[in-house]
């Protein structure tokens, strides 16, 4: 069934004046009003708070992970034309970096063995940086040969996650990584580096700071111009977040931080304001949350965009990203996967939860 909507000013001043004066909509007025219509009208009736007086960043860039890590789990394959599509309308909301795709073996991730055809075929944009994951030197010099002008590492704090993942400890990917930054810095190519299990493992349970801490330095160290703190099974709090991010920060600069959330204990936005509040202004999402985690029953997979954008606007932070093309992105890939949208602003603005 399609989207109903008012069309008359005199509807819509009037369900906006009844949110202004009560604080919420009538529950009779729910689900009736086309985000394009409501979105602009609801942020308006909430005060921003000033960002310089708060002490929170003015901008956070936002590095949107759909493509690459909202994917590399869906079960069926998704066309390669539907993952050019997808990227190609991220590029068009104002994101200033896209992970696009995956060069690792067909055979550990098939959802990305077409990663060649992926990166030749996207549009992109002049100020929008597009990363890929390459977890060895042969993956790296595919990246470039296919025309990848970034990249990223992924590591671990947890040496049974990093043996489960990538078959190898954690010295070994360290090896391993600095082969791809020697190789990149000789080539004028940036590296992000990516230490997942930052706030807990689901084989080893809680990891120590000082582990993130001495992973996150070697990174920082080898050349990774970022360095990205993955809360991978989602088990973090704003007091594991804070504790975390205290023993990172003493081994690498802040400017040097980034943040990525899982919501599968419905702390991602939590733990993001917490990172925020503590100066860091990088933070990983994923459009619709595309990515459930294959290590904890019933997880919900990364923190959506819409939802941080959401967020983000309400703090009078800058992202520079249009919060309803995000949507409109998002609506498109979930009718693509025929599923529904983890994002509770997207779930909050469509009368069904998907957009129709």
């Amino acid at each position: 069934m399609g989207l109903q909507y008012w069309n008359g000013d005199t509807g819509l001043d009037s369900v906006f004046s009844a949110i202004q004066k009560t604080g919420h909509l009538q529950s009779s007025w729910q689900g009736c009003l086309h985000p394009s219509c409501l979105l602009p009208q609801v942020q308006a009736a909430c005060p921003k708070l000033e960002s310089q007086a708060s002490g929170l960043p003015e901008y956070i860039k936002i590095v949107e992970v759909g493509p690459r890590d909202g994917l590399q789990n869906e079960k069926v394959i998704v066309p390669t034309d539907i993952k050019i599509e997808l990227i190609n309308r991220l590029s068009k909301t104002g994101l200033p970096a896209i992970e696009v795709t995956s060069f690792v073996s067909s055979k550990w991730v098939p959802q990305m063995a077409d990663h060649k055809e992926v990166m030749r075929g996207i549009e992109r944009h002049p100020g929008v940086q597009y990363p890929v994951l390459t977890p060895n030197l042969q993956g790296f010099h595919s990246a470039i040969a296919a025309g990848a002008t970034e990249v990223s590492v992924f590591g671990a704090a947890s040496e049974s996650f990093s043996k489960m993942n990538i078959n190898c400890s954690i010295e070994e990917s360290i090896e391993k990584f600095e082969e791809i930054a020697k190789s990149a810095r000789n080539m004028d190519i940036p590296v992000r580096g990516y230490v997942s299990c930052a706030l807990g493992c689901p084989y080893e349970g809680n990891i120590i700071p000082a582990k993130v801490a001495e992973v996150s330095k070697r990174l920082y160290s080898m050349g990774c111009y970022e360095i990205s703190l993955g809360d991978t099974i989602g088990v973090g709090t704003p007091g594991s977040m804070k504790r975390m991010l205290e023993a990172v920060m003493k081994e690498i600069p802040l400017s040097a931080l980034a943040v990525h959330c899982h919501d599968t204990y419905g702390q991602a936005l939590a733990n993001i304001l917490t990172a925020i509040q503590m100066g860091v202004a990088v933070v990983d999402s994923s459009v619709a949350g595309l990515g459930g985690c294959p290590y904890a029953k019933g997880a919900t997979g990364n923190v959506a965009t819409e939802d941080v954008i959401y967020m983000l606007n309400g703090l009078g932070i800058n992202t520079g990203v249009d919060l309803y093309t995000v949507m409109e992105t998002g609506n498109f890939i979930c009718t693509a996967l025929n599923k529904k949208t983890n994002s509770k602003v997207a779930q909050a603005s469509f009368n069904t939860g998907t957009i129709h």
